[in-house]
């Protein structure tokens, strides 16, 4: 008895520290009862969707893309080992908020466009389970000058918003539950791209005839469609660094 003790002793000191990290993450989140409540409603799906994508929970890093006007969130997904993803999802975001257009401002009701991260997990949220993002980046900081530009930025449930992407309850336990995953799986930071619509030429010059008059927003969404188009043609996550004016290099 002892020597079996001393062995599983032994194992878990030599085990990384990461997958310990990995490991409590996961059962941590599993401790709330919404989270319980989605994997046992939703695992099965998932799990089907994953298989038939050659994926599976234990192995899956995510990347996320929203597009405001047409008001649709697609989950793009893939191996640990692979370089490049493959959209597995597309949810219907249930609400609006704002109009098109970057966020600038603390209040001003926009949802943000740009490029950015989950960097939080609450599956206790005031919104039933919400996934937070790294708003504001250092772009929307360097925008916003001396003024606040706002904060809390979530994908949600209970289908309300002032600036965020609300989903249904039934949507963000799926949402939710694949991304803790994902965090469990050792991908720290889920890259969350936010556009004004589906970047295609014809949209772009469309949109920019209709809001011309406000040469940033031209300029602004032809910047972010360098990197839309970057990941469209390879779909890899999008390297880039943010310059002095808040513009995106990629």
């Amino acid at each position: 008895m002892q020597n079996t003790l001393f062995k599983l002793l032994l194992l878990l000191a030599l085990m990384p520290f990461s997958v310990l990290c990995q490991t409590n993450f996961l059962t941590q989140q599993k401790r709330y009862e919404r989270v319980r409540k989605a994997e046992n409603e939703k695992q099965e799906y998932i799990q089907k969707v994953l298989s038939q994508n050659n994926l599976s929970l234990n192995n899956v890093n995510l990347l996320f893309i929203a597009y405001k006007e047409e008001g649709t969130l697609h989950i793009y997904a893939k191996t640990r080992e692979d370089s490049s993803y493959e959209n597995i999802l597309t949810y219907n975001i249930c609400a609006k908020s704002g109009r098109l257009g970057p966020k600038s401002r603390k209040g001003d009701g926009q949802v943000p466009e740009g490029f950015y991260y989950i960097d939080r997990f609450n599956p206790s949220s005031s919104y039933y389970l919400s996934l937070g993002l790294n708003y504001p980046n250092s772009a929307d900081r360097k925008r916003a000058g001396n003024a606040s530009p706002g904060g809390d930025i979530f994908i949600h449930g209970e289908c309300v918003t002032i600036g965020c992407l609300p989903m249904t309850n039934e949507y963000i336990k799926e949402i939710y539950l694949l991304a803790i995953n994902a965090r469990n799986n050792g991908q720290q930071k889920i890259p969350v791209y936010i556009f004004p619509f589906e970047m295609t030429d014809e949209n772009l010059n469309s949109y920019i005839q209709k809001y011309g008059k406000q040469s940033y927003i031209a300029f602004f969404w032809k910047n972010i469609k360098i990197g839309h188009d970057k990941f469209m043609n390879n779909k890899k996550e999008v390297n880039f660094k943010i310059d002095n004016n808040g513009d995106y290099k990629f």
